[in-house]
C-alpha cells in the first residue's frame, strides 16, 4: 500500500520480532514442552503433570482460591470504582478525593502486604482492624475486669457450670457473706478498685464482700478474711438464685461490699460467668477462615482506584442531556444510575473488569507476604504454588504445568480485551 519493499520491512520488523521471540514465543513454547516431562526433564511423562494439578491437595486448594480471588476481587474493585467515580462528580473536593483514592496505585504491592500484614494484627494493640473491630465490640458489649478469678481452696464458692461459680450452701438474712476469690494478679485490678470492706451486718438483708482474697509474702495475710492490703472486686455481679431462678441481683460497690434485698433470703449466691469472660480480642484476621478475603482487602484498597480513574474516564464522555432529560420525566437517581449511567458505561466497566482479572489471575506478592507461614497452604494460589514447586519443592515439571495453565486461562481474557479495543478502533 505504500510502495515500501518487503525486505525494507522485514528489516525495520527484524528487531522487534527477534525481542519478541526471544522473550515472549521461546519462554512460552519451552514451558509447554517441559511441563511434558519429569521433574529432572529427561523423562517424557506426557499429561502426568496436569493431571497432578487436579488431584493434588495443596494445588487444588490453590485452584479453588483463585477461582475466589478471580470473582470476589475485580467485582469488588469495580464496583467501589464506579461508586467513586459517579460520587466525586456530586462532591466540590472530587479530585482531591479522587487523588486520595488513587494514591494506594503508588505503593508497590511489597509495601501494601507490610502494611496490611501489620493492620491485620491480632493483637488490637498493634492491628488496625482489631483495634477497630474491639471498640466497636466494647461499646456495646463490656468486657469483664476479673477472667481470670477464681474460688481459692477451701472457698465457701464452687463451680456452677458455664463458668459461674455459686456457694456451697444457702445465705440467711443478717448473716454476712465473705465470697473471697484469687487470681487477680494487684496490678491488674481496675482503677476504681478500693481497699476491701469487712462484711458488714444489716438486719432483714443478705450483706457480703467479694474480694481478692490474696497478700503477697509467705504466711501474710489471713486465708478466708479480708486484710489491710487487699481490694474488693468493684461492679461484680451478684445473683441470689432459688429453684434454678435469679429472685434478686446486685453490684458490689469499688470496696466489693454488696447488699440484697430480703428476697434473697434461703438462696445461693451466684457470681455469673459474665464476671469472668476473657476481654474481646478480636478477630482472627489472619486465621484459616478469613485469610483469602483479608488479602483480597488489601487488593481491593489497591486497585479501587485504578477502576475509579478509568470509569470517571468514561463517565466524562456520556451525553449529560441522556441524564437530564431523564430526571426531567421524573426519573429518581437511582433509576438514572441504573437506566442510563451503568448501561452507558458496560464497555468500560467490561474492560475493567476483564483487565482487573488478568491481574488477579497474577496474583503472588499479597498472598506471599500477608498470609502467616501456618496459614500459608490455606491461602495458596496458582502463582505462589507455581514459586513454591519451582524453588522450595524442586518440582520443575509442576511449576511449568502451573504456568501453562494460567496462560491458558488468560487468553479468553486476553482475547475479549483484543475484541473490545478492536470494535472501539472501527467506531
Amino acid at each position: 500500500m505504500t510502495g515500501t519493499r518487503k525486505s525494507v520491512a522485514v528489516f525495520f520488523l527484524l528487531p522487534a520480532l527477534v525481542l519478541l521471540g526471544a522473550l515472549v514465543v521461546y519462554p512460552i513454547g519451552y514451558s509447554v514442552v517441559r511441563s511434558l516431562f519429569d521433574q529432572s526433564g529427561d523423562s517424557f511423562v506426557g499429561l502426568d503433570n496436569y493431571v497432578e494439578l487436579f488431584t493434588d491437595d495443596g494445588i487444588l486448594t490453590a485452584i479453588k482460591n483463585n477461582a475466589i480471588w478471580v470473582v470476589l476481587g475485580p467485582t469488588v474493585a469495580t464496583a467501589l470504582g464506579l461508586i467513586f467515580a459517579v460520587l466525586t462528580e456530586r462532591i466540590r473536593w472530587g479530585t482531591a478525593f479522587k487523588l486520595i483514592v488513587f494514591m494506594p496505585m503508588a505503593i508497590s504491592m511489597l509495601a501494601a502486604g507490610i502494611i496490611f500484614r501489620l493492620v491485620y494484627e491480632q493483637d488490637p494493640g498493634r492491628g488496625v482492624a482489631n483495634a477497630v473491630w474491639v471498640g466497636v465490640h466494647d461499646t456495646f458489649n463490656e468486657s469483664s475486669a476479673f477472667p481470670k478469678a477464681h474460688p481459692g481452696p477451701k472457698s465457701p464458692l464452687k463451680p456452677a457450670g458455664g463458668g459461674a461459680f455459686i456457694t456451697r450452701t444457702t445465705v440467711k438474712a443478717g448473716d454476712p457473706v465473705a465470697l473471697p476469690l484469687v487470681g487477680v494478679a494487684p496490678d491488674q485490678m481496675p482503677d476504681d478498685a478500693s481497699k476491701a470492706a469487712k462484711p458488714k451486718t444489716d438486719p432483714g438483708k443478705v450483706t457480703g464482700t467479694t474480694w481478692q482474697d490474696f497478700t503477697r509474702g509467705k504466711g501474710v495475710g489471713t486465708r478466708g478474711g479480708v486484710d489491710a492490703s487487699e481490694f474488693g472486686y468493684p461492679g461484680m455481679k451478684v445473683e441470689a438464685v432459688k429453684e434454678g431462678k435469679v429472685v434478686a441481683s446486685t453490684r458490689a460497690g469499688p470496696d466489693g461490699a454488696f447488699t440484697l434485698p430480703a428476697a434473697a433470703d434461703g438462696s445461693r449466691l451466684r457470681l455469673p460467668e459474665a464476671n469472668f469472660h476473657e476481654p474481646y480480642n478480636g478477630v482472627q484476621w489472619l486465621g484459616p477462615s478469613l485469610i483469602t478475603p483479608a488479602i483480597i482487602g488489601s487488593y481491593v484498597w489497591m486497585w479501587a482506584g485504578f477502576a475509579m480513574v478509568l470509569i470517571a474516564a468514561g463517565l466524562a464522555s456520556v451525553p449529560r442531556e441522556l441524564m437530564e432529560a431523564a430526571r426531567v420525566d421524573g426519573a429518581s437517581e437511582w433509576q438514572v444510575f441504573r437506566r442510563i449511567t451503568v448501561p452507558l458505561l458496560a464497555p468500560v466497566l467490561a474492560v475493567v473488569l476483564v483487565t482487573l482479572m488478568i491481574n488477579v489471575l497474577k496474583i503472588f506478592d499479597l498472598v506471599f507476604i500477608i498470609a502467616p507461614g501456618s496459614v500459608q497452604d490455606d491461602a495458596n494460589v496458582l502463582a505462589l504454588q507455581l514459586y513454591r514447586s519451582a524453588f522450595s519443592e524442586g518440582q520443575p515439571g509442576i511449576a511449568t504445568a502451573i504456568a501453562v495453565l494460567l496462560f491458558l486461562l488468560v487468553i479468553p481474557m486476553m482475547l475479549f480485551n483484543m475484541r473490545r479495543l478492536r470494535r472501539e478502533v472501527r467506531r
